[in-house]
Order: C-alpha cells, then sequence, then structure tokens
C-alpha cells in the first residue's frame, strides 16, 4: 500500500509521468497506470485524509459474492453430447453458458467439474466419436443353432453386429458364416437399416476384411474395397491384438449377447430368417433401452446426432463380386471357374485381376479394365470376342495350327492325327491350343513311343482328348492290342438261337 501512495505523491505533487514513475520505483508502467486510473475512477483528491485500508478498499473494491448453491450448474450430460459434434469444443461450449449465466462458474472450473462427471460414466461413453463418422462391426463370440426341419441337422448361425461411434445405435444379423459373401452382405443391409452411409467403417483383421495385416499400411480384401468404393466409406482396420481400438463395438457385442440372444436361448429356430425375425423385434428394444447415466436412448441418440450426419445410400444397389488373380495363356483365355475368356492377344502371359459377379466377368490390367463377358456356366467352353484376336497371329505367329500338326508329326503319324482332329472340332483352332500342348508335353513324361501307342488307340476309340490320353498312358493301356474294328456276324440259322415259336 506504501507503493501506491508514493504513486500518487510523484503523479500529483511532483508531475512525473506515468513511464518516470514506473522507472524509479521498479514497478511495471502498466500497473502504474492502473493504480492511476482506479483512483480517477474512485472521485478521490490529492492529499488524500483515508487510511491505508480504506484507501484500498476504495481501489480495489470485493466482487460481489454469488454463493455457489445460487450459481447454475451446467448440464453436464447436454455437455457431453454436444462435444460430438464437429468442432465443437469446452472452449465454446463454456462462452455459450456464460453468455446465458452470466453469474457462472469461471472456465477452470467448468472444465474441472466436467471431466469429474465423465470419469463417473462408463468407459464406452467417455470415448468421445464425431457424429456420422465411424461405424464398427465385428462378429459376436457366440453362435446360434438353426436346426433342420428335414434332417435334425443342427447348423451354427454367425451373428453380425454393426455399432455407431456418437451413439451406440445397434444393427445385428444372423449369418451362415463369416465368408466373404456374408460379411459384405451383412454391410449392405447394416446401411440400409441405418438409411444412411457413415464416413469410416471398422472392422476386426478377419480374413474377409483384411486379406494381409500390416501394423501401418493393411492390405484390404479386393471385394471388400469394391463394397467401400461404392458407398464411398473408408476403411480403417483396427490393429491387430487391439481390442482398444474397437471397444466400442466390443461392447455391443457383449450388449447383443445379454439383451437379445441370451433371451432367446430357450427358444429353437429351424431357419435362419426365422432367427433374423426374433433378432430384429429384440433389437428394437435394445435400441429403445434407455441409457442408466446418460438421457436417452440409442434411438433418440441416433435420430438427434448420428442420423442427420450420415450420407445418402448410392442410387444404384450393391452388387456382390469377387476378385481372383489370373494369368493370360497363349491362346489370349483367361480361366475362371472351369470356362475360357478372351482377353486382347497383347495381353499374353500377362497377370490381370478378374472381378466376378453373378452375371459379368470384368478383367482388369493395370486397375484398367481390358475385357468384359457375361459369365458362363460352361466348363470346357470358350467365349471369344473377335476384337481380341490377333490379325494374323504376327507377335505369335509359331503358334499356328500349322506348327502344332508339325511338331505333333515328329512323333508319329497317330499323334499328328489327335492334333488334327482336335483342331478341326473347335470353332476357332486356337481354342485348341492349351489341350494340344498339354498332349504333347506327355511325350516328355511318358516317351514319345507310348505316346504315339496312346494316340493310335485314341483315333481307334474315337477319345481324342487330353484327359483319355492321360489316363490310357496312366494306366498303361496303350500295351494292349487294339480292338477289333469288325466282328464276324452272328448265322441266321444256329442251333443255340431259338425264334419266336419256342414260345409259343
Amino acid at each position: 500500500m506504501r507503493k501506491i501512495r508514493e504513486v500518487l505523491r510523484l503523479k500529483f505533487e511532483v508531475g512525473l509521468s506515468a513511464r518516470q514513475i514506473a522507472v524509479s520505483l521498479q514497478v511495471g508502467r502498466a500497473t502504474i497506470g492502473d493504480y492511476l486510473n482506479r483512483f480517477a475512477a474512485c472521485g478521490l483528491t490529492w492529499p488524500s485524509a483515508l487510511t491505508d485500508a480504506e484507501l484500498e478498499r476504495q481501489l480495489f473494491p470485493p466482487s460481489p459474492s454469488v454463493p455457489s448453491e445460487q450459481r447454475p450448474i451446467p448440464d453436464w450430460a447436454w455437455i457431453h453430447a454436444e462435444l460430438r459434434r464437429p468442432g465443437v469444443t469446452l472452449a465454446l461450449l463454456w462462452q455459450e453458458y456464460r453468455l446465458s449465466q452470466p453469474q457462472g462458474f469461471q472456465y477452470s472450473w467448468f472444465c474441472d467439474h466436467y471431466r469429474a462427471w465423465q470419469g463417473k460414466v462408463d468407459v464406452v461413453m467417455r470415448q468421445e466419436h464425431r457424429v456420422g463418422e465411424k461405424l464398427f462391426v465385428d462378429y459376436a463370440g457366440q453362435t446360434v443353432p438353426i436346426i433342420d426341419r428335414r434332417t435334425g441337422e443342427i447348423r451354427q448361425a454367425q451373428i453380425f453386429v454393426a455399432v455407431l461411434g456418437a451413439s451406440s445405435y445397434t444393427f445385428a444379423e444372423a449369418t451362415w458364416s463369416q465368408q466373404l459373401s456374408d460379411w459384405l452382405g451383412s454391410h449392405a443391409r447394416c446401411f440400409a437399416f441405418l438409411g444412411g452411409v457413415p464416413a469410416i467403417v471398422v472392422p476386426d483383421n478377419l480374413r474377409s476384411a483384411v486379406s494381409k495385416t500390416h501394423r501401418y499400411e493393411p492390405d484390404i480384401n479386393p471385394s471388400y474395397r469394391d463394397l467401400a468404393e461404392h458407398y464411398a466409406v473408408a476403411i480403417v482396420p483396427a490393429r491387430a491384438r487391439k481390442p482398444r481400438d474397437k471397444a466400442k463395438v466390443e461392447v455391443g457385442v457383449q450388449v447383443v449377447e445379454r439383451w437379445i440372444l441370451a433371451a432367446l436361448r430357450h427358444r429353437q429356430f429351424f431357419s435362419r430368417e426365422e432367427l433374423n425375425t426374433a433378432i430384429g423385434a429384440l433389437l428394437v428394444r435394445l435400441n429403445q433401452r434407455p441409457f442408466k447415466k446418460l438421457p436417452g436412448s440409442r434411438q433418440s441418440a441416433f435420430e438427434t446426432l448420428d442420423q442427420p450426419a450420415l450420407r445418402a445410400l448410392p442410387e444404384q444397389p450393391y452388387v456382390y463380386a469377387e476378385w481372383k488373380k489370373v494369368r493370360v495363356h497363349i491362346d489370349y483365355h483367361v480361366e475362371v471357374d472351369g470356362h475360357y475368356y478372351s482377353v486382347p492377344y497383347q495381353l499374353v502371359k500377362q497377370q490381370l485381376e478378374v472381378r466376378l459377379t453373378a452375371r459379368t466377368v470384368e478383367c482388369f490390367h493395370g486397375n484398367q479394365r481390358v475385357a468384359s463377358h457375361v459369365r458362363a456356366q460352361l466348363k470346357g467352353r470358350h467365349s471369344t470376342q473377335v476384337g481380341h484376336m490377333p490379325k494374323s497371329h504376327r507377335e505369335h505367329a509359331e503358334w499356328t495350327p500349322q506348327r502344332l500338326v508339325r511338331w505333333a508329326e515328329q512323333t508319329g503319324p497317330h499323334t499328328a492325327g489327335v492334333i488334327q482332329h482336335i483342331l478341326e472340332r473347335r470353332s476357332h483352332p486356337s481354342h485348341g491350343y492349351r489341350a494340344c500342348l498339354g498332349i504333347l508335353r506327355l511325350g516328355k513324361a511318358h516317351g514319345e513311343d507310348r505316346l504315339e501307342a496312346a494316340c493310335q488307340r485314341a483315333l481307334s476309340l474315337g477319345a481324342c482328348s487330353y484327359k483319355s490320353l492321360e489316363s490310357i498312358l496312366r494306366q498303361g493301356l496303350e500295351r494292349l492290342p487294339l480292338p477289333q474294328q469288325h466282328l464276324p456276324l452272328l448265322p441266321d440259322n444256329h442251333e443255340n438261337l431259338r425264334g419266336p415259336r419256342y414260345y409259343h
């Protein structure tokens, strides 16, 4: 207090400036200015007859005390829900709180008490998930038996579970397996159930989702990546052996097992549709069940938080597709499920990716589609497009029918006859190249003499195919005498022949 009086004396009696007073008393110039402003605001004059205590009360009046019980307590549950919205922070919520409650608590008290309230809530609810951002998916460890009415066989159904991050809104259904078709089908039905698409899907590292696990760059299954591109979502798998990365669905699975599967433990199901109907009814009750420590339910939280933030479903429905790698043979065809589809002949011996749907077969090279066919079910047949054929086989002139026949003639005339027979009975000679090469390679494994004898037997039997020749050589049938081509006719009259009169 003595320094304040000295500041006032130097100002009003000596006439020094605030800068000079600050240098003289070794006090900050802003502090000197604050003292002088407070003195002027109080309307006092110098010299003052007030005591030090009275002068201090005039310059620094105490702030009006408001009892804590009269200060409004924020709605912590509402604060917690608002923090899930994009861009919302505690500082912003505190400013809004003070605008509505000028006598409210300060920012430090606000933050400390929110953290204390948050610590009393379940660990799942403590996670701050942005609205419409993440969907956590997994399978329950528990299965449900389904009885076949005809055979009595019991088959275990898998339970797919999906949980939205912000609202904990839950989806569940039964599938026959965790294979790729069931896995992708459950995703499509889940998005339809939600009526929209989140930004990120967080799966576990099961084979249907991740082809190869990696800490930083896991390889996503190509078919799963195809689904993600169709729905415009990002796939971010949880780290291997890190259950906290998907703690939301871990708790969701536990909730489904306790409130749905446990409730169905005494019931018998005879079809998957019957089981899913029962699960759907209990799922509605689960999502409408009130939270214990937060207001509302999963249903109300979903309608308030997640549903408005979900992106719209694509206009076209998702079509299930599988991917596989193939290599182009010298006949510029690739083999898919026993059928052969043509690709541009320039891609001979190149590795391609094939996308298979129920109706189409698409071939990709370097992420560019190079061929598309209607899917055929006939094994061993060819689907060839004229545009894929070379004009005169300039790049592969050595693989012509004449060249294959000349090669076969080096083994023997019967081998050449089999090759000629195969090439003449195909709609295009190139369709028989694969079988002809396989037959000629049999000479390396079994010897050319045995191959020539086997071809002679095959010609006599009319069984000119790779499988027939392979069977003849494997069983050594080429060493047996050839079957007689012309058997003698039986006489019309013979003592062992009975005519129609014998039975009268």
